[in-house]
């Protein structure tokens, strides 16, 4: 088992360039899927999760390379089209493949999907758009099967603007017979990144990034080079350690506008933010204030995936604050760990009532999902003494090499095998 060992205390001083974004990188993964073609991906990180998708990507036929940071990836002709349930059990993100195996083959078997248990996230809104688009599906024996024959264009309405349904139905639309229109769709960064995926292989897509995405199906769809764009929760996890540990820190190859929600926030905590075009940097002196209230909602909303972060910095912050989780209910099972810390923190259902004390000090304490063991790392950063967080392989799915990245900042980290 992974283990990370923090000594607390210093303060963040550095700059960290960002890679591509791993919420970006595997929808464009499962998306190459859609031709013959090789194409290439630029700026890929090295996280568990890409290592997963590319396992379920070589069971299904394709071939790949990595080079450093670039990744190669074929399709020329799949010779399976059902996911291997081993690893959909180890990543949730294998739901992707459902929209692209329809779109390239006409057929699809995936096993219900895993990754981290942060609360239920339905799969009826996925399959409840590809039976509008015509396909077959039968669930049985723990296994989604899916028969794309009649497979065509259709007007979807999203009963909730979900990222994941958006993205697979982009991807199934993309090579379906006629035209698609997808309502209520998501609008996060992501979904604009991979419709410029697609159209950068021929596809024929407009709207990303609103709630109303249209998709003319072709014919075929060729290879392409391609640099996704820059992990914006990544980005986010750092400036909010910079907040609470203090110091001076820079990120760069970053988009400021994706970070607006938790820029705003971070306005109000008594921190000194400087944006340019294509780099943020953070100073922070003394003891941050806490916002009176925070809710997590789909973009542009503040996402979910920093909502663990954000409650470390309102536990050392001056005041007492309140975060509401409009998304994944079990969010909150960072809280005890906290708590070990001396964090003080009540929550009922969605709720959660921060009171920010001076310090916090070290303990042993343990990773539950990815952006939540990331967040104990900032907690560790900044208490006092030692604290050792167990189940370091949650982090790996989104953070390459975490204690490299803070240890360059100035934290004593490590990690223990």
């Amino acid at each position: 088992m992974s283990r990370l060992l923090i000594k607390g205390g210093n303060p963040l001083r550095g700059e960290v360039r960002i890679k591509a974004a791993k919420n970006a990188v595997l929808p464009i993964l499962a998306a190459s899927l859609l031709t013959q073609d090789e194409c290439v991906i630029k700026d890929v990180p090295h996280i568990t999760d890409i290592t997963y998708m590319l396992k379920i990507m070589g069971a299904l036929g394709s071939s790949y390379t990595v080079d450093g940071d670039i990744l190669a990836i074929k399709s020329e002709a799949p010779t399976h089209y059902s996911v291997p349930a081993e690893y959909a059990k180890e990543l949730r993100s294998s739901l992707f493949l459902l929209g692209p195996l329809l779109g390239r083959v006409r057929r699809a078997v995936v096993a219900y999907p895993g990754g981290c248990d942060i609360g239920v996230r339905p799969l009826d809104i996925h399959l409840k758009g590809l039976r509008e688009m015509g396909v077959a599906i039968e669930e049985s024996h723990g296994k989604i099967y899916c028969d794309g024959t009649r497979l065509k264009g259709a007007d979807v309405l999203l009963d909730f603007p979900s990222v994941g349904a958006t993205e697979n139905l982009m991807m199934a639309a993309a090579s379906a017979r006629g035209v698609t229109r997808i309502s209520n769709a998501a609008k996060e960064p992501e979904i604009v990144d991979l419709q410029n995926f697609i159209n950068a292989m021929g596809g024929k897509i407009t709207g990303a990034g609103s709630d109303r995405i249209v998709i003319e199906g072709v014919e075929k769809l060729h290879g392409c080079e391609y640099t996704p764009i820059p992990d914006r929760i990544v980005a986010g996890t750092i400036l909010i350690g910079g907040a609470v540990c203090g110091g001076d820190v820079t990120i760069s190859n970053v988009i400021p506008d994706h970070l607006e929600p938790l820029l705003f926030k971070i306005n109000k905590s008594a921190c000194h933010l400087s944006l340019r075009s294509d780099n943020i940097s953070i100073t922070a002196e003394g003891r941050p204030r806490t916002f009176d209230k925070l809710e997590t909602q789909p973009y542009p909303g503040f996402p979910t995936d920093l909502q663990s972060q954000i409650m470390v910095l309102m536990s050392v912050a001056e005041g007492t604050g309140v975060i509401v989780e409009n998304i994944f209910e079990t969010r909150f099972r960072i809280v005890r760990e906290l708590i070990k810390m001396g964090a003080t923190i009540t929550v009922k259902d969605r709720t959660a009532v921060i009171r920010g004390v001076k310090r916090l000090e070290g303990a042993a304490v343990s990773a539950a999902d990815l952006r939540g063991g990331a967040a104990l790392v900032i907690a560790g950063a900044k208490a006092e003494g030692f604290t050792t967080i167990d189940n370091a392989r949650y982090i790996d799915r989104g953070y390459e090499s975490i204690e490299r990245i803070f240890g360059e900042l100035g934290v004593e980290i490590n990690r223990l095998e």
